[in-house]
């Protein structure tokens, strides 16, 4: 499937390589996308879909159930373990440094568990395992304390955790660290700007598990194909970016993400033992 771009492929000795990645690597480890029935949220007798509740309004509204659903959504997180996929990109940037970017829309901090740094993985939807103050005395970002402990489905935010949950510098409310579906991408905390140079520039666009239903990744793949970058898609479903790649001279490769960047690597002639 990768044959017929290998001497491209090969040839990258210098340019800047760049991996998307998207829920279905996520999907492998066993996390799911909370879209479907995995990610309603029960408020009293209301049932909330993931797109009511992940929204700065209804934070505004409802502080303490938005915190409860992303300790939940946090909890089931850290429960995964970063599979194939993840090692691979993890190996990635081992033998490419700084040749290689990883920008994913993730928020469950797998990539970084695999070994991945911060400097070169640009989270462009935040971080689950990070909080930030709500009304934004500063743009620092947080760890959640440990102390918060862990969240099972239906149960109910502690005053003890309400308290750990306050921001660090000025006592307010923070909120966790992703961007909501009311909020728009900036350079400060989402690498916006960054992730579309990046992409722009860069010799391999190499896209790994996503649906290419969000604004930013669907900008850079289509910046990549119309520069002239070689690109790959990675996925079982023949989706978007499978239909940019392939008429802008690259290819979809059918199947999950470890397979995937096994052949890649194989057919770059990179050793990912």
């Amino acid at each position: 499937m990768l044959e017929k771009i290998k001497p491209r492929l090969q040839g990258l000795t210098i340019e800047k390589i760049v991996f998307l990645t998207g829920a279905g690597i996520s999907a492998e480890s066993g996390i799911p996308t909370f879209r479907g029935e995995e990610g309603y949220w029960t408020v009293g007798s209301k049932n909330y879909h993931p797109m009511d509740l992940a929204t700065n309004s209804a934070f505004g509204e409802l502080p303490d159930d938005v915190w409860g659903w992303y300790l939940f959504r946090k909890t089931v997180c850290h429960r995964s373990q970063p599979n194939p996929g993840h090692i691979a990109l993890a190996r990635f940037e081992e033998v490419l440094g700084d040749r290689f970017l990883l920008v994913t829309q993730n928020v469950d901090g797998l990539h970084l568990r695999a070994g991945n740094s911060m400097e070169r993985t640009y989270q462009v939807h935040g971080n689950i395992d990070f909080m930030r103050c709500w009304n934004e005395c500063c743009l620092d970002l947080f760890p959640i304390p440990q102390e918060v402990g862990t969240m099972e489905r239906g149960q109910k935010l502690s005053a003890q955790q309400r308290e750990l949950l306050k921001c660090p510098k000025c006592g307010g409310r923070s909120r966790p660290h992703v961007l909501w579906f009311d909020e728009c991408y900036d350079e400060e905390r989402f690498r916006f700007q960054s992730s579309l140079k990046a992409a722009f520039d860069c010799g391999l666009l190499v896209s790994v598990g996503s649906s290419g239903s969000t604004n930013l990744p669907t900008q850079m793949v289509m910046g990549a194909a119309g520069n002239g970058s070689l690109v790959v898609d990675i996925n079982p479903e023949r989706g978007p970016y499978a239909r940019m790649a392939e008429a802008s001279g690259g290819v979809w490769f059918q199947g999950g993400a470890g397979a995937g960047l096994k052949a890649l690597a194989q057919a770059m002639g990179i050793d990912l033992r």
